[in-house]
């Protein structure tokens, strides 16, 4: 097995693990804000990456929106958190950390192509983190704002998924 699949079979099944978990427990609105807030860092960390390793200009163009939009729903986040005295992330967690990691190891157009990937997994993963919000919240700005984000959140995995299958390489 190569270091690639490898990789890439961790990043699936922790996210498959954590969606799991969400589901089957109501999140607070502590957890919901610091998973998100969480994600969103993520996305704008390793977006960041894509600028500086990546080669394509789609893959920068991209990375480019997902800084953009995941700071602007971030800044939104902060100041619904703050006034409910709750605390955002202000720190990706291990796992955003780790495929941060995984893209450093990429360079050219593996790395456009290992982005492309990991920005489908990564977008999955929040998308179910929002739905179950935005479905079973009892706090109604949050829910508000689950709801109101979704849409974004499913537009960048359809383009991140038609960014994964533009780098696909054949093997």
């Amino acid at each position: 097995m190569n270091m690639k699949t490898l990789l890439a079979g961790a990043v699936a099944t922790y996210f498959g693990v954590m969606a799991s978990a969400y589901a089957a427990d109501k999140m607070s609105p502590r957890e919901f804000v610091d998973e998100a807030s969480a994600k969103g860092i993520a996305e704008i960390e390793t977006g960041k990456l894509a600028l500086d390793k990546g080669t394509s200009a789609d893959v920068k163009s991209f990375a480019q929106m997902m800084i953009d939009d995941h700071t602007a729903a971030n800044k939104e986040l902060a100041t619904l958190a703050s006034e409910k005295k709750l605390k955002v992330a202000d720190d990706a967690e291990l796992m955003n950390k780790a495929k941060a990691f995984i893209l450093k190891l990429r360079d050219g157009e593996s790395f456009d192509e290992a982005y492309a990937n990991n920005q489908v997994k990564a977008h999955e993963a929040t998308i179910e983190l929002f739905r179950d919000e935005a479905e079973t919240a009892d706090d109604a700005e949050l829910k508000a704002f689950a709801k109101k984000t979704l849409p974004k959140l499913e537009s960048h995995l359809d383009m991140a998924k038609k960014l994964a299958a533009a780098h696909k390489k054949a093997n």
